[in-house]
């Protein structure tokens, strides 16, 4: 994990990108920073060309996060949008999102906040 500030670097030309956990073939992810005292980092996720997550259905955890789509073209299927470049999302604990695909691949900007988490009390099947 890069330190929590840091002097300028191209993270697109980046070597350390590695595969997120579950999504291998289909995702990768290169955290940016991390804030030691409160857990919350931000880190990009590229979605590579042909990505499909419908098997895995879509995704809730315990904490907010924010999404801003970068570049390339992301199906969001809770939403059934499709989401490109500008995007913007403020996601609250619990929001249902995804499963997603992306045909010509995405790269997304997140800012996850666990230190944020609270009790969920989910009823179906979503993670």
């Amino acid at each position: 994990m890069k330190p929590t500030t840091s002097a300028y670097w191209s993270p697109l030309a980046a070597e350390g990108w590695t595969p997120v956990k579950g999504l291998e073939g289909m995702a990768e992810e290169l955290p940016l920073s991390e804030d030691p005292q409160t857990g919350e980092y931000p880190r990009l996720t590229r979605f590579l060309p042909g990505a499909d997550t419908t098997a895995l259905g879509g995704k809730r955890h315990n904490y907010p996060e924010e999404v801003f789509i970068v570049s390339g073209h992301l199906h969001d299927a809770a939403f059934n949008r499709w989401l490109v470049p500008g995007d913007y999302a403020s996601r609250e604990p619990g929001q249902l999102h995804g499963p997603f695909r992306s045909e010509s691949g995405c790269l997304v900007l997140e800012i996850s906040f666990p230190n944020r988490a609270v009790r969920l009390e989910i009823s179906d099947d979503s993670k």
